[in-house]
């Protein structure tokens, strides 16, 4: 079921119907142009070769003026209207994708810890990155369907020229090009295409977690084994692609074979029609089957964006909420310790390892369930807290700061995002780290750069006055 994911590419659908609708329009002239100008071709080459062979008399008769302006009209409305539907289209979909991947985010930060922490880094990069991507091109494909339509009418149109039957033996094989279409979506939805999807992710888990502990792998020597793991889901995936491409290159070989058998029944049927017309029923036949050949590929590669959404169905299980901020001067009770805290307090935990710090910590961030009755935030059970809200109360530092490779403005404005400048620099001279900011190039829009390489991410130096280590000293800040 992918109840939720539809929910979404669907808002955003009649979000971005403009330039959906533009694109459709566009794609609907373009098909019709590539039709009539192939078809076109035929007649007036076919119609100036029997001129020239009638004599010099019925060639100076033959008007081509009138044939050869309408081709190039014809060529330029294709090219025209062709540049419209993609750059319409590519506008939809990056607006779209602007606002699905902000809330699949939130979606999978609303998700209980268990659940949202269960994504590897590999996973989750996969699900957001290539997923996402297979969605995007739904967005673009989208007008391939009126294209195709729009091909079929105009080529069933011209076909008739040269007879009702040429037409309806178009007809019957755009049909038969189209069902071949659907079983092929069906069959890769059912198997190579999810079987890809999943070994992308697999792959880039592996890469994240070798790549996270290289100086340890070269330290002892084994740089041979990570690549040989690598090159297992490597040859896993290679594997899921080429089975889907065997499929997809099956569907091609049986689309073309009907692109030609098509011309020429065409051909056959409408022999005793005027050659020119006959030519013309024939190309114009063969570019309707290019057309709905679009369409033909928009089905398969649907197949792709299907199994796509039902990997991010899960991730958007789970809706966001705002915080429930009902204590209006919240305090902290310790049920286990006797201890109640209230804002501004400072409390030391210490302990031996395993005794339960980091796990209290992660109580208090709603990344763990508490016990019953072990943690009162405001009067509340914050078991009983929507963890949104719970989260809200409270700063979280880690030892190792998680900064965005972004500006130091940027990194800042992750806990308030209307904060002014004032309020960056007393964060950052609370943290000691105002004149370090200050030394940077530009300050505050100083870009930090993967890891923040611009800050030391190491620890103090010993010695009296001893700040922070920097980049810890802006995660404090924040």
């Amino acid at each position: 079921m992918t109840k939720a994911i539809n929910q979404l590419i669907a808002q955003e659908k009649r979000r971005q119907a403009g330039r959906l609708w533009f694109a459709g329009i566009s794609a609907v002239v373009a098909a019709v142009a590539a039709v009539v100008l192939l078809g076109l071709s035929g007649w007036f080459i076919t119609g100036a070769a029997m001129a020239g062979v009638a004599g010099l008399a019925a060639a100076h008769m033959f008007n081509f003026l009138l044939p050869s302006a309408m081709i190039r009209l014809l060529a330029i409305l294709r090219t025209a209207f062709r540049y419209l539907e993609r750059l319409q289209g590519h506008q939809a979909a990056l607006g779209a994708l602007a606002a699905i991947r902000p809330r699949l985010f939130a979606g999978l930060a609303a998700a209980p810890p268990k659940e949202a922490l269960s994504y590897s880094a590999g996973e989750a990069s996969a699900r957001f990155i290539q997923d996402v991507d297979a969605i995007e091109g739904m967005f673009i494909r989208q007008s391939a369907h009126v294209a195709a339509a729009a091909s079929l009418v105009a080529g069933v149109a011209l076909t008739a020229l040269a007879g009702w039957a040429a037409a309806l033996v178009l007809i019957l094989f755009a049909a038969v090009a189209a069902m071949a279409a659907v079983r092929t979506s069906r069959r890769a939805s059912a198997g190579p295409a999810v079987a890809s999807r999943e070994a992308v992710g697999r792959l880039k888990d592996v890469v994240a977690h070798i790549a996270s502990a290289a100086p340890e792998l070269r330290c002892y020597g084994l740089e041979s084994w990570a690549a040989d793991r690598i090159a297992v889901e490597d040859e896993h995936l290679t594997q899921a692609r080429r089975g889907l491409a065997r499929l997809l290159g099956a569907s091609a070989l049986v689309q073309a074979a009907l692109t030609g058998a098509a011309a020429a029944s065409v051909l056959i049927v409408a022999h005793q029609a005027p050659a020119p017309l006959a030519a013309l029923a024939v190309l114009a036949a063969a570019m309707t089957m290019e057309g709905v050949q679009a369409l033909v590929k928009s089905l398969e590669q649907d197949s792709d964006a299907r199994a796509a959404a039902a990997r991010l169905e899960p991730v958007l299980r789970h809706a966001p909420s705002s915080p429930n901020r009902q204590w209006l001067d919240p305090f902290l009770h310790l049920s286990d310790a006797g201890i109640s805290l209230k804002p501004g307090s400072r409390l030391g935990v210490s302990g031996p390892s395993g005794v339960g710090k980091t796990t209290l910590l992660e109580q208090l961030l709603a990344l763990r369930a508490p016990p019953r009755g072990a943690v009162m935030l405001g009067g509340v059970e914050l078991a009983d807290l929507d963890p949104q809200a719970a989260r809200s109360a409270f700063a979280y530092a880690a030892q190792d700061p998680m900064l965005l490779t972004g500006t130091v403005r940027e990194n800042l404005r992750l806990a308030d995002p209307k904060a002014d400048d004032a309020a960056l620099w007393s964060a950052l001279n609370d943290a000691g780290l105002d004149e370090r900011v200050r030394r940077l190039p530009s300050g505050l829009d100083t870009w930090l750069g993967e890891g923040a390489g611009q800050l030391s991410g190491g620890a103090s130096p010993p010695g009296p006055g001893a700040g922070p280590a920097e980049a810890g000293g802006l995660a404090a800040a924040r």
